[in-house]
């Protein structure tokens, strides 16, 4: 299958927006490239030169970069299923020049998908320069010898820092609000990292237990983020009296001033009714009449349409392992916001 990916600029995999879309060539492979060939995968990417320069010294890291992209790119599109903005490629490039929520989304999905992907790497050996979590009293080769290595997120942030340049937050509003929203989506990716344990012994007995890092599910993470999204802040940039630093500050919510855990946007959404710059707008997206098509729709009304589809009923086992089963047609019918 092909992919669709950003432009990967000095921060990488949506997380600056200063460039359009590009398209990744080639379909996706699940093994590692052999030989050279990752070599030619680091320079289809358009990176930094600092960046090619990383990519070419890890053979697994090409890879890891598609990986994530499909990754943040298929959550993305998942969780804003329901929603008028669906993560939709169309308009991304002027999207990702603003700073409206959806901005803010992107950043955090995709700085999460990285970490992700990376920590996943490391721990099934496809990262020649890290291995699995180093967990006291695992070893490596018997860790990996069990199958219960431990996903590596310690080297995965320190390398995401180190392929993303970051240094001191500048004193620019736009870099401060992009950094905490990066750092939202490693933190999403760190606050699902759970121990898991494997006995050993007799029967069960548990006489020895192996214990490991393992990341939450991705679905997870996007859940997480999708409700950071839901409750984002509107900032403005404040100086701090006592160190006379510029930093962001929103309104106080429950007594409580802002989080690191928070989304942070710099302006208003459009409504992403309409076409625009930002979004194909909603006609002709499919809803539900009695959930979404009254605010997918956006008052515009609906069509209804009758679609017949086949699917196995009344199915029978016939001795010993075979099933049979009759082909049902069934009516449904399926609801498509109005153009006008």
């Amino acid at each position: 299958m092909h992919l669709e990916q950003v432009h990967l600029n000095h921060v990488a995999l949506l997380l600056t927006g200063r460039e359009p879309l590009v398209f990744l060539p080639g379909p996706f492979s699940n093994e590692a490239p052999t030989g050279k060939a990752h070599l030619k995968q680091c320079e289809q990417m358009t990176l930094t030169r600092r960046q090619k320069r990383l990519c070419r010294r890890e053979p697994g890291l090409a890879e890891t970069l598609r990986d994530s992209v499909r990754l943040s790119l298929l959550e993305c599109r998942y969780q804003f299923r329901n929603e008028r903005w669906n993560c939709s490629l169309d308009g991304r490039g002027s999207l990702l020049k603003r700073a409206f929520k959806e901005t803010a989304f992107l950043l955090a999905v995709s700085s999460a998908a990285l970490t992700h992907a990376l920590a996943k790497a490391c721990s099934s050996g496809r990262m020649e320069r890290c291995t699995c979590d180093d967990s006291p009293g695992i070893q490596h080769r018997e860790a990996w010898q069990w199958g219960v290595c431990g996903d590596n997120l310690k080297y995965s942030t320190k390398f995401l820092k180190k392929f993303l340049g970051q240094k001191k937050v500048s004193k620019d509003l736009r870099a401060q609000v992009d950094a905490q929203n990066i750092n939202v989506g490693i933190r999403a990716v760190k606050s699902g990292l759970k121990t898991t344990c494997k006995c050993h012994g007799v029967s069960g007995s548990c006489a020895v237990r192996t214990c490991w890092k393992q990341l939450s599910p991705f679905h997870d993470t996007g859940r997480l983020l999708k409700y950071r999204y839901d409750t984002a802040v509107r900032v403005l940039s404040v100086t701090n009296a006592a160190t006379g630093e510029t930093e962001l500050a929103g309104p106080r919510r429950h007594g409580q001033s802002l989080r690191t855990t928070d989304l942070v946007h710099l302006e208003d959404s459009p409504s992403f009714c309409r076409p625009s710059r930002y979004s194909p707008g909603t006609g002709g997206r499919s809803c539900a009449k009695d959930t979404s098509c009254q605010s997918l729709c956006c008052g515009r009304g609906y069509n209804t349409a009758v679609r017949l589809t086949s699917l196995s009923c009344h199915c029978q086992v016939r001795w010993c392992c075979h099933v049979e089963c009759q082909t049902c047609v069934r009516e449904e019918e399926v609801y498509t916001c109005k153009n006008t």
